[in-house]
């Protein structure tokens, strides 16, 4: 074998298609379903004016409660700067109010507006039609299965509780 010619490998390269066995398999394939799936669920927000990263700000806002901002860059993977550019359109939009936290005038918490959770109830409409086209080519029982495993794999620190 020559210096310039390429070396042959036993290694399997890595892929995403289906059968492949490199270790790097399931994170592109959790990247490419997570693609598609992002895609659909913008494809319900789009009409209600609003994207996935609004989206991931609601669901806190829900599920938390008031929250400050910091918490929502940590519960949503965001930087500080993209929470605080969420935040604003958010609130331009009339879904969610920033207030004063009691004690400390440094920070505000990020509350939910009534037309927020609105939408948030709206866009749960619109988004259950398109996720049961997410997962029409699986068999029955399948979407459960596949929403526990990603729950483990999201999740593992729970996944005994």
């Amino acid at each position: 074998m020559t210096k310039d010619s390429p070396r042959k490998s036993t290694v399997s390269r890595a892929t995403d298609r289906p059968g492949d066995e490199s270790p790097f398999a399931l994170g592109l394939l959790l990247r490419r379903a997570h693609a598609h799936a992002a895609s659909v669920m913008a494809e319900a927000l789009r009409p209600l004016g609003i994207e996935l990263r609004h989206f991931s700000v609601l669901i806190e806002l829900v599920n938390q409660g008031p929250t400050v901002q910091r918490d929502l860059v940590t519960a949503t993977g965001s930087d500080k700067a993209g929470i605080m550019r969420i935040v604003d359109d958010l609130e331009r939009k009339g879904l969610a109010v920033r207030k004063s936290v009691p004690g400390d005038r440094r920070v505000r918490a990020v509350e939910i507006t009534r037309q927020g959770l609105d939408l948030y109830d709206a866009a749960h409409v619109a988004a259950e039609p398109l996720a049961e086209r997410l997962v029409a080519d699986l068999a029955p029982g399948e979407p459960g299965q596949l929403t526990d495993l990603l729950t483990r794999l999201a999740h593992p620190a729970d996944a005994g509780a």
